[in-house]
């Protein structure tokens, strides 16, 4: 291949949208001629290689827009501290099958538990599979929602957040619990139903979700569509940030030691 043929097969390949093509088809066509490739051989290299880039690609585009936290992946996670039928769930869970069938997952449990650092490193393996996740907190995610419907985009919002197949809504019970709160975070969980997964952390068990939702004819329905399809986990045991500010203590209490020795 000639210089001018070259430049002008990597200006095609770039209008083709073919990047990987175009940087990878010189090394590529080297090997070609020195290990005998067929035809076939070069193109499914070069194609296997395009593919493999354009899902890396995806998959840092997905994580970027996931607002999950780059340290909480499934490698922090104690999973020996996980109830039994919890950590049996999560293998399960990462490989995405609750999504496509458009089950909700819950988990329940005391500040500190483990609860959020748990969905969070799911979320990191549904990225890794091409699902598109979002993290919130439960209050935030409410007052975007509480904007919209002022500025009458409340459709449109809605909409932008159904293209993720995964909304993780943070600690549900901290929302502050006025009736416009109430009202969007209710029509929110009622347009996923039976469409898009939900995953919610909650320290109020169904029972006192009336701190919520106000009405109880309202807080039974929310819990009607949250429940159905739903996979639900009961988090115990004391807290993370407890026993991490011990162990601190105690570490500075050595090193104390040390010094006045």
């Amino acid at each position: 291949m000639t210089a001018e043929s070259g430049e002008s097969l990597s200006v095609m390949l770039k209008t083709l949208k073919l990047p990987t093509f175009a940087a990878c088809c010189e090394e590529f066509g080297e090997k070609a001629a020195k290990q005998g490739w067929s035809y076939t051989d070069f193109l499914h290299q070069l194609a296997e290689t395009e593919l493999a880039e354009r899902r890396r690609r995806k998959i840092g585009r997905l994580r970027k827009s996931s607002g999950l936290s780059h340290d909480k992946t499934l490698a922090t996670v104690e999973l020996e501290r996980l109830p039994t039928k919890v950590r049996r769930q999560v293998p399960l869970l990462c490989e995405g099958g609750f999504v496509d069938k458009t089950e909700n997952v819950l988990a329940f449990g005391n500040p500190g538990t483990g609860k959020t650092l748990l969905f969070t490193a799911i979320g990191h393996e549904l990225v890794s599979r091409g699902y598109k996740v979002l993290f919130t907190p439960a209050f935030r995610l409410v007052q975007r929602l509480l904007v919209a419907r002022r500025d009458l985009t409340l459709e449109k919002e809605l909409k932008r957040l159904d293209r993720f197949n995964v909304v993780i809504l943070d600690d549900i019970g901290y929302i502050q619990q006025d009736a416009a709160e109430m009202e969007v975070l209710f029509t929110f969980l009622g347009e996923r139903y039976e469409r898009r997964s939900v995953m919610i952390t909650s320290n109020l068990v169904f029972s006192q979700w009336d701190r919520i939702f106000k009405d109880p004819m309202t807080t039974a329905a929310a819990i009607d569509r949250v429940v159905h399809h739903s996979i639900i986990f009961e988090l115990t045991g004391s807290s993370y940030r407890t026993e991490a500010a011990k162990k601190r203590n105690r570490n500075t209490g050595r090193e104390k030691d040390r010094e006045k020795k």
